[in-house]
């Protein structure tokens, strides 16, 4: 079969599987969005929704924010690792959006990236849940499991992935489908463990089963 036949199959039986899939980051703003997807970085995103409650506490808006002491910033992400440089990015990306885009994230791809400390994972993942378009979100557990169904081949970077995904993925699943892939990633495809295959509701298309579709 080809991948893209192989990428239909997999959305379907990942849709089954993760009904109500969705971004695992709290938010009620796309600002706040685009703070925890920098704070996620080499974080969980559990630790992050615990340690942006007290940084919202403090600073409730885009311009509270952008005013905050970076000193201040940083003691209050520190648990999520790499403080100083996160602190950094979110206090000089929080002063444009107040000064350039009166405290509104920009929906434009381009001018997402253009923001201190976004990357084409936090931009695609904005544009995705934030305004309803085609995204396609290589964070880790995208990239360790497209390369595991045999979707993409010992692809590593993340933005190779991405235009790879691209070629097979329908544009309206993209976004649900790397949030599926995470939920998956967690409870089933580890990447710690073996991955429990037997259990694997993709085991029948699975590239690593070694198991074929009939044409």
């Amino acid at each position: 079969m080809t991948k893209k036949q192989r990428a239909l199959a997999i959305i379907e039986l990942l849709k089954q599987a993760y009904p109500d899939a969705e971004c695992s980051l709290d938010y009620d703003d796309a600002w706040k969005l685009l703070v925890s997807v920098r704070l996620a970085a080499q974080c969980t995103d559990a630790r992050v929704n615990v340690v942006v409650e007290g940084l919202y506490a403090k600073y409730p808006t885009v311009e509270a924010l952008a005013n905050a002491p970076v000193e201040d910033i940083e003691q209050i992400v520190k648990p999520c690792g790499l403080g100083k440089s996160k602190a950094k990015d979110i206090s000089a990306c929080m002063k444009i959006l107040h000064q350039k885009y009166d405290g509104k994230v920009p929906e434009n791809f381009d001018e997402l990236l253009a923001l201190p400390g976004v990357g084409r994972k936090s931009a695609n993942l904005i544009v995705g849940d934030v305004f309803g378009k085609p995204a396609i979100v290589t964070d880790t557990h995208c990239i360790r499991l497209v390369n595991r169904f045999g979707l993409v081949d010992g692809m590593k970077d993340p933005k190779k992935v991405e235009m790879a995904l691209w070629k097979i993925i329908p544009p309206e699943e993209g976004n649900d489908f790397c949030h599926r892939l995470v939920y998956h990633g967690r409870a089933v495809c580890t990447a710690r463990t073996k991955p429990d295959c037997k259990q694997c509701c993709l085991k029948e298309v699975c590239k690593r089963n070694g198991v074929k579709m009939p044409k």
